[in-house]
């Protein structure tokens, strides 16, 4: 038999609101440097979308399609017994979500081996993990969420005139084109909103390949597409190039990919107007200088992509309420809106004589019945995008920042951590 061992790594950043909440990261380009980093990048990203976590995050140092299911699933189940038995896996004390090679099949596992160790007698054990499928303790929007949210924040900042006038552009994502690096679960979900939106995704970088079409790419057809041939390489409706459409013409750039893409070497390249960070860290500290003194605008990763972590939280929420959202309203909500048409109709019938049908517009009678689990949680999610946006918006004006939006987030995200800690006090003075 061959053995074969693998390297996990655990970081957490700050205690400072608990339980702490960080991605699980299959990749080969896992470390103990880099689980640092995007640990205390969760910190900030927390705090941005105040959601009442701290920031850590994990990783196993492999490349899953080297592994069969079944060998995937020894190894995520090993490392949940190892971080649970360490203390640092349980629904109040460290709480992670996909990431990187990882997705809904994982959590499950994650979820499942913690109840049947050492969560067996906890009853919110489905807490320890988000990102789980619906049957598991999952939440409905959960999947699309980190996509959802890069559409918002992007959205928030191209319909104000005045950052529109920064960079040399017209208000409105309609008419945008786009770029997009990564076609995953992020990249997919971006590329499905900013289409619905009216913009144009006009090329996608793959791993694998580089596709491009001027007219523009339907994100269902290359989805069909690429889960049908498992790349995205051969799809009829672009063309493959060996062009670095990373420095393609565009009004939009979306890295959805990975860390450390736009560097000091090509970040004077960059043609785009506006930079949306669906991954984490894409921009090197040194290449996003180039792209402030550019004045190009870079919405940050630890608000960008904080639609993942925001929906993560309601799924938290919803697990240790042991009810989803909706089930105890929905019925009562429905009833409500048919009594008040009846009590419209019947004021109007006793006021003019004979029967006077009330009509609901499609939009009303659609929302007759309340809102669903997945209403609620995109209008939570919209909420929480546009007030943060706010906020950095107005820190960014506060301190004359211009286009540079990560050091308003960073002022932001530090000052409400500063003030939770000082709040708090200190347990042994």
């Amino acid at each position: 038999a061959v053995v074969s061992t693998q390297s996990g790594h655990y970081g957490r950043d700050s205690q400072h609101r608990t339980p702490c909440k960080g991605g699980m990261r299959f990749s080969n380009e896992v470390h103990e440097d880099e689980v640092k980093a995007l640990a205390k990048l969760m910190t900030y990203k927390c705090a941005v979308c105040d959601v009442p976590f701290g920031g850590a995050k994990a990783g196993v140092k492999i490349d899953p399609r080297d592994f069969s299911d079944m060998e995937l699933e020894k190894i995520t189940r090993r490392f949940t017994v190892e971080l649970a038995k360490k203390g640092f896996l349980g629904p109040g004390i460290d709480v992670p979500a996909p990431d990187m090679g990882t997705g809904e099949r994982e959590m499950s596992w994650m979820a499942d081996t913690y109840k049947n160790t050492i969560g067996v007698t906890d009853l919110n054990s489905h807490a320890c993990v988000t990102g789980k499928p619906i049957v598991m303790g999952g939440i409905h929007g959960r999947t699309s969420a980190t996509g959802r949210g890069v559409y918002h924040s992007t959205n928030i900042f191209v319909e104000d005139p005045e950052y529109m006038e920064m960079v040399g552009l017209v208000p409105g994502l309609s008419g945008k084109t786009c770029i997009l690096q990564g076609f995953g679960n992020v990249g997919l979900h971006t590329a499905r909103y900013f289409h619905r939106a009216g913009a144009k995704i006009i090329g996608v970088i793959e791993w694998d390949g580089t596709i491009y079409n001027p007219s523009g790419i339907d994100p269902k057809a290359l989805e069909d597409w690429k889960l049908e041939h498992g790349t995205i390489r051969g799809f009829p409706g672009a063309t493959e190039t060996d062009e670095d459409l990373l420095e393609g013409e565009c009004d939009i750039l979306l890295p959805c990919a990975k860390e450390k893409v736009i560097t000091v070497d090509n970040a004077h390249k960059i043609k785009a107007k506006v930079i949306a960070e669906g991954a984490n860290g894409p921009i090197t500290p040194a290449a996003d200088e180039i792209l402030i003194a550019n004045k190009q605008l870079v919405i940050p990763d630890i608000y960008c992509n904080s639609g993942g972590v925001t929906v993560s939280y309601f799924e938290w929420l919803k697990n240790l309420n042991h009810v989803s959202y909706g089930r105890l309203t929905f019925k009562y909500e429905f009833d409500s809106n048919k009594h008040l048409l009846q009590s419209v109709q019947s004021s109007l019938e006793s006021r003019f004589s004979g029967k006077i049908p009330v009509t609901p517009t499609p939009e009303f009678e659609s929302a007759m019945g309340g809102a669903s689990e997945k209403d609620i949680v995109h209008s939570g999610l919209s909420y929480t995008m546009e007030r943060s946006g706010k906020k950095i918006k107005e820190t960014a004006l506060q301190h004359g920042l211009g286009v540079d939006l990560r050091t308003a987030a960073f002022v932001l995200a530090l000052t409400k951590i500063s003030n939770n800690i000082i709040m708090a006090g200190f347990t042994f003075t």
